[in-house]
């Protein structure tokens, strides 16, 4: 229980997702590293190519930390989990706690993480809908309507030349490990509390 919640910290410092761009003209690729507090360019100059691309569609910049509420609000929430989860695990460690707080606190947790992997999926909406009606081009999907140029929330998909593809990054891996060694905190501590009785 302790070390699953610590692993939550990883994500102060390891990127929680990652979109990256393949184009014929960007072969390398452009990539964007998206952390619970920033969204940073894989590269120095990857999120400055990106917007300059998106402005011609008229798409919005990618946005900086502070045009963001959930920057200031992921952290926090972050935070909190980690550390209300290593104290339910010292509590539990001396038998102060029953199992089923490990439990409780497991279903806190994904539902906060479900929650804010649909606000992710509505930024990406937003981001690639939200197109500016002066943009220079303008193109049209197969029904006739105005294209739009949403990234995937998981996944691969084609958009005009480019290959997008978006996946968890190693913070999200480590908070999934996380979740896993508090379940099977969960799964040990309950057959010990049966064994006792």
């Amino acid at each position: 229980m302790i070390i699953g919640s610590a692993l939550l910290f990883s994500l102060f410092f390891l990127p929680l997702w990652n979109v990256h761009l393949v184009a014929p003209q960007y072969m390398e690729g452009l990539g964007m590293d998206i952390y619970i507090f920033d969204i940073r360019g894989e590269e120095e100059f990857d999120i400055s190519k990106i917007d300059m691309l998106n402005h011609y569609v008229g798409m919005k910049t990618i946005p900086k930390p502070e045009d963001m509420w959930e920057m200031t609000v992921f952290p926090i929430v972050i935070g909190t989990m980690a550390v209300i989860g290593i104290i339910i695990g010292i509590l539990g460690f001396f038998k102060k706690l029953k199992p089923k707080f490990y439990l409780i606190w497991l279903v806190v947790m994904s539902v906060l993480g479900a929650l804010g992997m649909y606000d992710f999926n509505q930024w990406l909406d937003d981001y690639g809908s939200d197109l500016n009606p002066k943009a220079s081009i303008k193109l049209l999907d197969e029904t006739g309507k105005l294209m739009t140029y949403k990234p995937p929330l998981i996944g691969h998909v084609k958009m005009l030349n480019f290959d997008v593809d978006s996946w968890p990054h190693t913070g999200a891996y480590l908070m999934f490990a996380g979740l896993v060694l508090v379940f099977i905190a969960y799964l040990v501590g309950n057959h010990s509390l049966k064994k006792a009785t």
